[in-house]
């Protein structure tokens, strides 16, 4: 190898190094903005709200992100938990939401409390149809844009599905056509007991 080709291709690497280094910092920045609702290590919060999101794909963690900028999410008066998050994403620069959900990505998620006392085997049944989008396993689906399950807080799952089929959440398939397909899905559950009968069964998942 030439001399000047080596010196080309480690400066290439010094920089990719620094950048690397700094989207990393600048991500960890950011998301001192999330912790009082997400938690110190992304892992939720019942009290304020807020979901656990560790670990979550970067192509979810921005999807939802733009959708809250975008209004697309969280503009409903009835999701209160929606509204506070809504503000917090707009405070985002459009090349901090990839650096910001690179970062959560990255965090490591942990096995959610059960606290719904749904029937898993009542929901497994249930569950057939969302593994069509979410997996077998509840890990989740980019082609689909399905977020994986099985690192969700129950309480989560439940108010969602309620939104979705109350169209609370993506009530406007020409703002989100993704999210609307959740409103016919959870228009098949009966019942908020069947809610937490499918999302027991979720959580049972490994």
């Amino acid at each position: 190898m030439s001399a000047p080709k080596k010196k080309y291709l480690i400066s290439l690497c010094f920089l990719l190094l620094t950048s690397t280094c700094f989207s990393a910092e600048r991500g960890k920045a950011l998301f001192n903005l999330c912790i009082s609702c997400h938690g110190q290590q992304g892992n939720g919060d019942k009290e304020a709200g807020g979901p656990a999101i560790a670990g979550m794909p970067q192509y979810y963690i921005e999807a939802q992100l733009e959708k809250f900028v975008s209004n697309a999410r969280g503009a409903h008066p009835e999701d209160d938990n929606g509204n506070r998050m809504r503000p917090m994403a707009r405070t985002l620069a459009t090349e901090d939401i990839k650096i910001v959900a690179e970062f959560v990505a990255s965090l490591k998620p942990v096995a959610p409390i059960a606290t719904l006392g749904g029937d898993p085997e009542k929901g497994k049944a249930a569950f057939t149809v969302c593994a069509s989008c979410h997996g077998q396993s509840g890990e989740g689906n980019p082609i689909m844009h399905a977020p994986p399950l099985k690192y969700s807080n129950d309480w989560y799952l439940l108010r969602q599905l309620i939104h979705f089929k109350a169209k609370i959440r993506a009530g406007d398939p020409s703002t989100d056509p993704v999210g609307s397909v959740m409103t016919a899905m959870a228009g098949t559950l009966a019942d908020e007991q069947s809610m937490k009968d499918v999302i027991s069964y979720v959580q049972s998942l490994k």
